[in-house]
């Protein structure tokens, strides 16, 4: 007889609390850099200025359906997700910037915020793959291929 406790789509609870945790520190990274290339998109000057400007409105587009789909995976795993910006703040890793506009020093911030999230990613999906957890595995590896060719085209433009 299995005595593990299950939550609604069959996962163990305590694996579940476990995730969640680090999908809340995902999310609150996420929040941190979005409000960040927000502050990118608005401030950014410079010879780079329009190509730049589309490229952090669609940046930060991006970041929000990311922001969605991690708390309604949250939801899914029956939590509930950090959605205060000084939770945000004590849990990400990704710090808050302001009076960032020039062209190199953006790029530079988009590049590191990028890489800590790849980093958590990673993290999340071998947890969630060791624990058969295919739904969280297969959202936060569809973000990871996203986020390398980012890193890759952010890279190219730095030179």
């Amino acid at each position: 007889m299995n005595n593990i406790m299950e939550n609604q789509i069959g996962l163990p609870k305590d694996y579940a609390d476990i995730i969640v945790g680090k999908l809340n520190a995902l999310l609150s990274n996420v929040q941190i850099f979005y409000i960040n290339v927000r502050g990118f998109h608005w401030n950014i000057t410079g010879k780079q200025f329009f190509l730049l400007h589309a490229k952090f409105e669609d940046l930060y587009n991006s970041l929000n359906d990311k922001a969605d789909e991690i708390a309604e995976r949250i939801l899914m795993l029956e939590s509930i997700p950090v959605h205060s910006f000084s939770k945000y703040l004590k849990l990400a890793k990704i710090q808050e910037k302001e009076g960032i506009c020039t062209a190199e020093e953006t790029v530079k911030e988009v590049l590191n915020s990028l890489k800590l999230l790849l980093k958590e990613e990673r993290e999340i999906v071998s947890m969630a793959s060791s624990a058969g957890d295919d739904g969280t595995v297969d959202l936060i590896t569809g973000f990871i291929d996203e986020q390398e060719k980012m890193v890759w085209m952010y890279s190219a433009y730095s030179g």
